[in-house]
This record gives structure tokens, C-alpha cells and sequence, in this order.
């Protein structure tokens, strides 16, 4: 499965190369990056109420469980690192080979949501603490974060390198304030200790223990985390994987840890500050801000909390946002032009929070973000158990399937996660029932929990049934094969045909065939549109490059079993310059593409190569209907 190579190590993805590095650290270091943008996920505003609950109420006593939960994250993160390493695809991509298109995009519509529902926590963590910080109305700054979407799209121009940069620096701002804050609040250490002993006073706490347990696992991590490794180069060696996979184990470590520091010092900030003070109530953000300046007796105690959730609202957006567009991808295998994927993800969570703050008022922002939790928690199971079947498949994952007691571990984890987001679904939904007298929202509440536990028991047993189903986009040859020989041609010297591995496909090269004589060349071009191709270009390696070319080989080979000459081309980045390029450089005196029938507002999600290609290139163009 992995070819033995005796080259040394060369991790490059997207603009990062490790080799070019002259130290040995410094090769090691180029690793380091994807765990931070996933870090932030875990330190989201969404993660601040259970953190100042516990400590409000409980003191210290609940650090133990932010304790735990660090750890199961660990473990979940460095699974999907592993899953992305060693497969070259995300959690989405993975689903999509394994499950049924229903079962699919079940799946996807329910990532969706989660995603829509921790931007929406995002949103208004962000705008809560602009307004805290400068007194802008929570209208305003939920508005403002549309902006992010601009910001984002510059980022990425400047490459994975800086975007980590940024959100490095983030999450550096949030910690530094914490520091501040915990300077200032002077919490008791040896309390802070006796935290560490596992215990649970009574129902209430560990009703908030759930809670801290659910916020923190966010399921779109799972899927951005098996993503992110994709961004540095990996020679397919065994040796080489054992080292991504080693170097982001420690990336992981590092980065969540850095999140653990942030949510214990929410919760150490709030036992000293207001547990010690008989402030037992304080679970919202903006109470947590009135009374922070008055009881350290600091103004800038206050500033600095506001400063913090304005870092992690913005960080957790960008990386929220990121994993919209890898689900998107993943699940379906739709490609849509940047900025309008990462409008419509902001959109989603922008327009919710405007129409509840305008007919409801600010008041309903802290259950807004209680109903965001709840949202996340419906969705985890469906990231969980996906990734723990596909990294314990021997078949697919060869020598790095996951050991047994790693197995065993993820599953118990699983099974906790499970239970308890379960159960605050369900008690979330019996307060929904006790609220209402409508018979309708009665069952259709019913419904949906009857739902989510036979979706969930199908996602559980269907990899087990059908352990391994590929799915991919084959090419008969025995059709095609009939195809050309039942085809009329007439003569060009060298036609180059623009493929894209749908059923156009067989349309355009009965054209190609048509206008050929007997010793005509065939040039066949294939623009790959991964994340990674359009990064580095030839030098991508990932999944989907590879399946693309053993697919572009295999229509060569079919002209040659008719005695066709046949040369392929993978082109990268731009479809309709890197078209331009093939044909002037293998001097194609015809151009043959598939048309798909969208115009217009279509051409806006899916962008258009057809117009941009009849202008950039000087050969005769046939579009195949």
C-alpha cells in the first residue's frame, strides 16, 4: 500500500516546504499550524457560559471535567489528523465514498446546521463583545461580522502560512488577557489543585459538567482538522506518514492545551471573582463583564474579558467558515466560487441573530447561544462515529489503522459524548413540550428525536454491514469501447477535449471522434480543483489529484485500445488559463468541451469557463450539449 522510497522526507502543501529548511526543528516546525485554527473551536464564546456556570456556582471544583474533556478532544483530533494523512481526504469525502447518497446527505445537511449553529455562537459572542468593549448596539455588530467573510478571502491570498499566523496571534490575545484577568483575580492554587480531583457535588453540577463536556468537542473540527494536515506535502512512504502523523499528534497537543488555558482560566476567573464574592448565578457573558471591573477593582478587568471574546469570536469564525467549505466539498462534491460559500455560511447565522434581536430583543441573546449548543450537540454523534469507523478500517488505512486500545478508548469516548448531548437534546426538547399546547409541536418534536436516534443507529451499523464501499465515478470501458466504434468521424489533426469525469464526458468525445481521421492526435485535459492543486499546483499529491489522473489515464487507455493516440493533461488552479495553456502548448487545432446548461445566477455559484475560454484561446471552439 505505501511503496518504499528511499528519498527523504519531503512534507510540502500549498506554499509551506519543510525541506528547504536547513534545521532539523525548523522541518518539524513547518508541521505546526492546522491544530491552532482548530484550538480556537474550543475556546469559542459558545464554550464561555458552561465555563462560567461551573465556576460561578462550584468553584474550582469542576476543572477536573475541562480536564477530561481536553483529553477526549486530543484523542478525536489526532484520529481525524490521522484520517487526513494517511487517506488524503477529510471526515466529508470519507462519508461520501462509504455512506448511501440518502444516508449522505442526511449527514451533510446536519453538518450544515452545526456549522450554521457555532457561526451563530460566533456571531454573537463577537457582536456581545463589541458592544461591551465600545458600546456598539447588538444589531450593529452582528452586521459587522459580514465583514469577516472579506477578511477571510484576504487571508487566504496570502496563504495557509499567514491565515495560521493570524490565528495564532488571536489566540495569543486571548490568552494574554486571561493572564491579565488571573493576575488580577489571584485565584487560590491550592483550590485549584484540589479541582483537579474528580468529584460532583450534586445534580446541578453535573448537569453543567454535560454541558461543559458537549460544548467542547465542536463536530465541523473533526472535519476542518482531516482537512488542514492536507496542507503540507506528504511523501506516501510509510516513513513519511509516521512522521506527519507524529508531528501533528504534537501540534494537536500543544494547540488544545493552549485552549484548556483558556477555558480553566474562564472558570478559575469566575470561582475567584465571583464564586468567592456569593455571586452563584453568573452564567452570561455581559453579567460576567458588569462585575468583573467592580469586584477586582481594575477597569480594565472588564476591557480585557471584552477584548478576549472579541478574539475568539473572530478566530472561530474564520475557521468556522473554513469548514463550511470543506463540508460542502466533501459531502457533495460541489464546487462553488469562494466568497459566495463563505457569504452564504455567514448569512446563515447573520439572519437568524438579526430577525431574534429585532423581534425578540438583546434579552434573547444568552438563549440564543444555549440553543446554538444544542444544535452542535444534535450533530457530534453524526462526526464521531463516521471517524472512528474509518480510521479502525484496516482496509483503508493499512498499517496506521487505529491500535486496539485506541479503538476501544474513542468508542467509550464516543459513547459518553453521545449519552450526554443526547440527553440534553432530549431535555431540551421535553422543555420545548411542557412549553407548548400545540399537538403539532408536540409530535413534530417527537419526530425529530425519533429521527436523530434511527439516523444515528443507521450511521453506526452501516459501515459495520458494508464495511468498505467505494464509491467512485468508474469508467466502463466495454461502453465506451461500443462507442467508438460506432461513431463517424471526420478529420483533424490534434483535437483537445476538456474533461470533467461527468456523463458530459461520453458527449464530448463522440464529437472529438466525429471531427477525426484515421492518424488524428487526441489531447485530453483535465482541470484539478482541490484545495491543494489550487495551492501548489503540479506538485499536489492529495486524494483527489491522484484519483483524478489514474482517471484521466484510464480514458487514454481507451483510445489506445483503438489504435487512438492519446496524451493526457492535468492542469491546476485556473480551468479556463490552465485550458488555454495545454492547447497552445500541445498546438490542438480544435477544442471540444461539455456544456452544462447553467447560466446566469448559476454562473455565480459555479463560475464559467466556456465564455472566459472562447476569449483566451485562438483554436476553434465545439460545445458539446
Amino acid at each position: 500500500m505505501f511503496p518504499h522510497t528511499d528519498k527523504s522526507l519531503h512534507d510540502v502543501h500549498e506554499s509551506i516546504d519543510p525541506s528547504l529548511k536547513n534545521k532539523k526543528w525548523k522541518r518539524a516546525a513547518a508541521f505546526f499550524g492546522p491544530a491552532y485554527l482548530i484550538s480556537v473551536g474550543y475556546m469559542d464564546p459558545g464554550n464561555w457560559a458552561t465555563d462560567l456556570a461551573g465556576g460561578s456556582r462550584f468553584g474550582y471544583t469542576l476543572i477536573w471535567v475541562l480536564l477530561m474533556s481536553n483529553l477526549m478532544a486530543l484523542l478525536l483530533q489526532s484520529l481525524s489528523a490521522r484520517l487526513g494523512i494517511v487517506q488524503g481526504r477529510d471526515l466529508a469525502q470519507c462519508n461520501r465514498a462509504v455512506y448511501p447518497a440518502t444516508l449522505n446527505f442526511l449527514l451533510y445537511i446536519l453538518a450544515e446546521i452545526a456549522i450554521a449553529a457555532c457561526d451563530l455562537a460566533e456571531v454573537l459572542g463577537m457582536a456581545v463583545g463589541l458592544n461591551l468593549l465600545l458600546g456598539i448596539p447588538l444589531l450593529w455588530g452582528v452586521s459587522i461580522t459580514l465583514l469577516d467573510t472579506i477578511l477571510l478571502l484576504y487571508l487566504q491570498r496570502l496563504g495557509m502560512r499567514k491565515m495560521e499566523a493570524f490565528i495564532i496571534t488571536l489566540v495569543a490575545i486571548i490568552g494574554g488577557c486571561f493572564l491579565v484577568e488571573l493576575f488580577l483575580a489571584k485565584p487560590d492554587l491550592h483550590e485549584v489543585v484540589k479541582g483537579f480531583v474528580p468529584s460532583i457535588p450534586n445534580s446541578t453540577a453535573l448537569y453543567i459538567a454535560i454541558g461543559i463536556i458537549g460544548a467542547t468537542v465542536m463536530p465541523h473540527n473533526l472535519y476542518l482538522h482531516s482537512a488542514l494536515v492536507q496542507t503540507r506535502k506528504i511523501k506516501r512512504d510509510e516513513a513519511s506518514l509516521r512522521k506527519a502523523i507524529k508531528f501533528n499528534t504534537i501540534d494537536s497537543a500543544i494547540a488544545l492545551n493552549a485552549a484548556f488555558f483558556v477555558n480553566a482560566a474562564i472558570l478559575m476567573l469566575a470561582a475567584a471573582v465571583f464564586f468567592h464574592n456569593g455571586n452563584f448565578e453568573v452564567a452570561s457573558l455581559k453579567d460576567a463583564h458588569r462585575l468583573l471591573s467592580p469586584l477586582l477593582g481594575n477597569a480594565w478587568a472588564s476591557h480585557f474579558f471584552a477584548i478576549a471574546l472579541i478574539a475568539a469570536g473572530q478566530s472561530s469564525t474564520i475557521t468556522g467558515t473554513l469548514a463550511g467549505q470543506i463540508v460542502m466539498e466533501g459531502y457533495l462534491n460541489l464546487r462553488m466560487n469562494p466568497w459566495m460559500r463563505r457569504l452564504i455560511t455567514r448569512l446563515l447565522a447573520v439572519v437568524p441573530a438579526v430577525l431574534v434581536i429585532m423581534l425578540l430583543g438583546e434579552n434573547m441573546v444568552d438563549e440564543m447561544l444555549v440553543f446554538s449548543q444544542v444544535l452542535l450537540s444534535m450533530q457530534l454523534a453524526f462526526a464521531i462515529i463516521p471517524l472512528i469507523h474509518f480510521v479502525s478500517d484496516k482496509k483503508s488505512m493499512g498499517v496506521f489503522v487505529a491500535k486496539p486500545i485506541v479503538r476501544v478508548l474513542a468508542w467509550l469516548i464516543a459513547i459518553i459524548i453521545v449519552y450526554l448531548n443526547l440527553q440534553l437534546v432530549f431535555q431540551t426538547a421535553n422543555t420545548w413540550m411542557a412549553q407548548t399546547d400545540s399537538i403539532v409541536a408536540k409530535v413534530s418534536i417527537v419526530g425529530t428525536e425519533a429521527g436523530l436516534v434511527l439516523l444515528l443507529i443507521t450511521t453506526t451499523v452501516y459501515p459495520v454491514v458494508r464495511r468498505r464501499k467505494e464509491k467512485e465515478e468508474s469508467i466502463h470501458e466495454a461502453q465506451f469501447t461500443q462507442s467508438l466504434q460506432d461513431i463517424t468521424v471526420t478529420p483533424f489533426a490534434k483535437i483537445a477535449l476538456a474533461l470533467d469525469y461527468s456523463d458530459k464526458d461520453r458527449t464530448v468525445i463522440q464529437y472529438a471522434l466525429q471531427f477525426a481521421r484515421e492518424n488524428t492526435e487526441f489531447v485530453l485535459i483535465h482541470i484539478v480543483e482541490s484545495a491543494s492543486a489550487k495551492m501548489i499546483g503540479e506538485d499536489a499529491e492529495d486524494y483527489e489529484t491522484r484519483k483524478d489522473k489514474e482517471r484521466l489515464d484510464a480514458y487514454a487507455h481507451l483510445f489506445l485500445d483503438q489504435n487512438r493516440k492519446a496524451t493526457p493533461y492535468l492542469g491546476y488552479r485556473s480551468r479556463s488559463k490552465e485550458i488555454k495553456r495545454i492547447v497552445e502548448e500541445t498546438n490542438a487545432d480544435l477544442l471540444i468541451l461539455g456544456s452544462h446548461g447553467h447560466g446566469g445566477i448559476k454562473d455565480l455559484f459555479f463560475g464559467e469557463t466556456i465564455n472566459r475560454v472562447r476569449h483566451l484561446v485562438k483554436v476553434p471552439i465545439f460545445v458539446a450539449t
